[in-house]
């Protein structure tokens, strides 16, 4: 049965087949609790009932209010653009990572820009050729650094703003902080830094917000007026949103509340696995989906794992543990149009959402930070803590002290070397003599592979994994994710350590051909990143996952090739 919600500009669609039932009820029991009531209110009681939860929750509805709360700085965010624009600059380079980067990024590349503005490059990488890159591309006197952070102790913003700081100190000496801006919690270790460096502007975040959920915060904001993005016609649209899903409308006709229910039932009913279908130009939106559902509800064993731009292939590939997302604009023609209509047929679960323009992701924004909430209570979690992600940093941080000691990174001997590549992991991988075959030995219906890449992240080495991604899709039947590291560690990290043990996860990495020094530390910023990749294998070991760690040498190419060989065996 297919139902429509009358959205504004937006049109929502849903057609479950057997799993209507479970969202109708779903949506009576919401109607029974005051589910929409208590939400706005800030009850934390929806998703547990303990102390330390309750406090960590109180603490994290803040993004409830943003739209109207930032409409009240709009001026401040205006005039701020046009001073930089009049201060001769020409390039803004955004250091952030996760909920700090994604949303800039989205708007970057989704909206339409309608105003004079600069254009932005967004930095959430420790690899030191894409920081490279972006030095010997951009004159950095006539380049604003904004870095976001909310706790303002993120490893890779504290050595991304290091670097760049400490060239512009040679460049312009005392007034190297006239570059740069800070987006951060008030009293953070951040806006101290800001003081002592001179930085243009400290802009304090609305409180009680988290990274994942301030999309529409001076974290998107801010970048977005600089780039000459209507930012009233984004928050207009947030507001007609929040005035759909407000306290006193019912749970059936609440396109949020509708959305929520669904995603949860579907993962409680075994339907896990959030298949998004977009069109290209929307493509950077899923990114910034993946993360607020991975984060959000990968934790007790439980969750959502959202599937990203994945290869489309024909329908008999798909396992059935999976439930589709398709986000459209109006008028534009979808790719997927043919597959979708199939999946229908097959009675699978498929929820439509069509855009009437990109401006509508200030909707869009706001209707899956209000879902995600609200499929974290049915799964009865905290959707807004993240407890396994610090696990990475802290091995990373040891494996770097222990560097400062010894000199040399630790790391283990791999347990087999062929041609160009080499395989890490558990000793029970040589039972046969090949450890990707044992690897994939116990891969099963509701598996996943997840891809996680600490290399390069050009076309052409996308395009290569991409290709790799839909062979072991299509060779066995699972949902496959790709990831490039650290960025996942801050979006589907939380997830591969906290949600259901399913993921067999395959971590790729090459050689450095290029390496930079980070100003007053001790190691580079290709040891920094050899270290988290090495401290996410060892945090994925202890938790008992799948994990299989693969070099592909001095020439990520040929090794490649030499996997792909070895896949084709398979």
């Amino acid at each position: 049965m297919k139902k429509i919600s009358p959205d504004g500009n937006v049109s929502f669609t849903w057609s479950l087949g057997p799993y209507e039932n479970f969202l109708e009820r779903r949506l009576s029991v919401l109607k029974r609790v005051r589910f929409a009531e208590r939400l706005w209110s800030g009850d934390p009681t929806l998703w547990k009932r303990d102390i330390q939860h309750e406090t960590i929750i109180r603490r994290a509805l803040g993004w409830l209010h943003l739209a109207q709360a930032m409409e009240k700085n709009l001026s401040t965010l205006l005039d701020f653009a046009s001073e930089i624009r009049r201060g001769g600059y020409r390039h803004v380079v955004h250091l952030g990572m996760g909920g700090s980067s994604l949303a800039p990024r989205v708007l970057r590349e989704v909206v339409p820009k309608t105003k004079p503005g600069l254009p932005v490059e967004i930095l959430d990488t420790t690899d030191p050729h894409a920081i490279g890159e972006v030095e010997r591309r951009l004159p950095l006197p006539r380049t604003l650094f904004i870095t976001a952070s909310k706790s303002g102790t993120t490893v890779e913003n504290l050595a991304l703003e290091q670097y760049f700081y400490t060239k512009l100190t040679k460049l312009k000496g005392p007034r190297a902080g006239e570059n740069f801006v800070a987006i951060t919690d008030s009293e953070s270790p951040l806006e101290k830094r800001a003081q002592e460096r001179s930085f243009r502007r400290t802009f304090r975040n609305v409180p009680n917000v988290g990274g994942r959920y301030s999309a529409l915060s001076y974290v998107g904001l801010l970048p977005a007026a600089l780039m000459g993005i209507d930012l009233t016609g984004l928050l207009r649209r947030a507001r007609q949103m929040e005035e759909r899903c407000g306290p006193t409308v019912q749970p059936e006709e609440n396109p949020a509340l509708i959305l929520g229910a669904a995603l949860g039932e579907l993962c409680r009913q075994g339907r896990d696995k959030a298949t998004f279908l977009m069109p290209p130009e929307l493509a950077p939106f899923g990114l910034w989906l993946e993360q607020l559902l991975a984060e959000s509800t990968g934790k007790e064993g439980k969750g959502i794992l959202p599937i990203v731009d994945e290869p489309l292939g024909t329908p008999s590939t798909y396992s059935r543990d999976r439930f589709y997302v398709a986000i459209s604009l109006r008028g534009k023609s979808s790719p997927f149009h043919t597959f979708l209509r199939h999946m229908e047929e097959r009675a699978e679960p498929v929820l439509k959402i069509v855009m009437e323009d990109p401006f509508d992701l200030g909707q869009e924004f706001l209707r899956w930070e209000l879902a995600t909430a609200t499929a974290g209570a049915i799964l009865r979690i905290n959707p807004f803590d993240q407890p396994n992600v610090q696990e990475s940093k802290e091995r990373t941080e040891r494996l770097l002290h222990k560097f400062q000691t010894t000199g040399r990174l630790s790391q283990p001997k791999p347990l087999l070397e062929r041609k160009t590549v080499r395989f890490f992991g558990s000793k029970k991988l040589l039972r046969d003599g090949d450890p990707l075959h044992s690897f994939f030995e116990g891969i099963r219906p509701g598996s996943y592979i997840a891809m996680l890449a600490y290399l390069p992240e050009t076309s052409t080495i996308v395009d290569r994994l991409q290709k790799l991604r839909r062979r072991l899709r299509d060779t066995f039947r699972v949902a496959t994710t790709l990831g490039f590291g650290p960025r996942y560690l801050h979006s589907t990290g939380q997830y591969h350590k906290g949600g259901p043990n399913k993921g067999f996860f395959i971590q790729l990495a090459a050689e450095d051909e290029e390496d930079l020094s980070i100003p007053d530390r001790p190691y580079t910023f290709g040891l920094l990143w050899q270290a988290q990749a090495w401290g996410d294998l060892g945090a994925l070991q202890k938790h008992r996952r799948r994990a299989l760690r693969i070099d592909l040498g001095p020439d990520p190419s040929k090794g490649f090739e030499a996997l792909a060989q070895r896949v084709r065996k398979l």
